[in-house]
């Protein structure tokens, strides 16, 4: 049966924040995941004169562009980007054929509701919400009265797997979610050998978004998660190492994770870009895969694109659960844990039989994660193939 091609946009941040390793590979994945599908895709990415660095410059002469054409470029992407810029103008290579002028999109995933852009957003047949943060988007939106720019969506979906069942709290707001997990396109995240000798590794952001405090629990951030599991590396023979942003003045929790074993590295130097990010996952062991709070709290089934990305690689993920083994064959190559003495037990666990493990995690990628059987399974859910 022959395929139908079609004409997709991704929009998402990979040059708001420049230098972020790994969110700009969970917006790669799907523009690599739907090309290899065989689609014409093009990326656009909503950017506020504020964000440009910089500050003062004009689009084309900022950080934030020259990071995106060199994210682009080594995957033949260098023509099929453009900005959205605040007063509805596109900029860029791929903004004549984004046009008003141009084919409308067959479908957008538009990651975070961010793309505002009429000429783009409001012509597509289909517009996908792209939920990565369930829990706080349905929150903030239900209790928080934020608006998490759900409106003019014809689809909502999540990597929330649990969201929508009865025994997650998120509220749906009234959408049919369709559950789909993180897409990894293994082309680019080949097997790397085993390394027993290095450390545990994982890559996290201190603090995110505001917390919510609802019916007395509270929602919280990766830092508060880390709290709760402080004196894990105290626990264990393997060495844990954290690439932690976190301001530096946070001194308490930089003191109380040096204190504890944690050894805290900078994410801006060795997680900086696609390479370095893919670079430093393959040079791990496993990881300590970490959960913020809130996604915890709320049993909403989060899958990490970071975790899907150790997977791939053959990688084991001892993974905080967040409702994920309701749902997943876990237990292999990725094992849940609840706590601080689950946790430990787990990483004792898979370094036991890690080459067994090191197996199992990139089968699990691949029955699980392989962008064409993720992304081929959204598009049909949304409608469009």
């Amino acid at each position: 049966m022959t395929r139908q091609r079609l004409r997709v946009v991704v929009s998402g941040m990979m040059c708001a924040v420049p230098s972020q390793g790994g969110a700009t590979w969970a917006v790669l994945q799907y523009i690599l995941g739907l090309r290899r599908l065989g689609h014409e895709v093009w990326f656009v990415e909503p950017l506020r004169p504020a964000q440009l660095r910089p500050r003062g410059v004009d689009a084309a002469s900022s950080d934030n562009v020259r990071y995106l054409q060199t994210v682009l470029e080594p995957f033949g992407l260098a023509d099929r980007w453009a900005l959205a810029l605040d007063d509805g103008a596109l900029e860029g290579p791929g903004a004549p054929s984004l046009g008003p002028a141009s084919p409308p999109a067959d479908v957008i995933f538009d990651v975070a509701g961010g793309l505002a852009n009429k000429q783009v957003f409001e012509r597509a047949r289909a517009r996908v919400y792209l939920d990565l943060d369930p829990c706080f988007t349905q929150m903030w939106q239900a209790y928080e009265g934020v608006d998490m720019r759900l409106a003019g969506h014809t689809h909502a979906a999540t990597v929330g797997l649990q969201v929508g069942r009865p025994n997650c709290v998120v509220p749906t707001l009234g959408l049919e979610w369709i559950h789909t997990r993180p897409p990894v396109v293994l082309d680019e995240w080949p097997v790397a050998p085993p390394a027993a000798e290095a450390a545990w590794t994982t890559i996290a952001n201190w603090r995110g978004y505001g917390s919510i405090l609802h019916d007395g629990v509270f929602y919280g951030q990766k830092a508060h998660s880390v709290r709760q599991l402080v004196s894990l590396p105290t626990r264990t023979a393997e060495r844990i190492e954290i690439a932690l942003a976190i301001d530096a003045g946070e001194t308490n929790d930089l003191d109380l994770l040096n204190r504890h074993g944690w050894r805290p590295v900078n994410p801006a130097t060795i997680a900086c870009d696609p390479g370095s990010y893919r670079a430093f996952i393959q040079s791990s062991k496993a990881e300590v895969g970490l959960a913020k709070s809130g996604y915890v709290q709320s049993r909403c089934g989060w899958f990490s694109d970071r975790s899907a990305c150790y997977l791939a690689s053959g990688r084991p993920v001892v993974v905080q659960d967040t409702g994920l083994s309701e749902v997943l064959p876990l237990g292999h190559g990725i094992v849940p844990f609840d706590d601080v003495e689950t946790a430990a037990a787990a990483i004792a666990e898979v370094a036991g039989d890690y080459e067994r493990h090191c197996v199992a995690a990139r089968e699990f990628a691949e029955t699980w994660l392989e962008s064409d059987r993720v992304l081929g399974a959204l598009l049909s859910c949304v409608g469009v193939t």
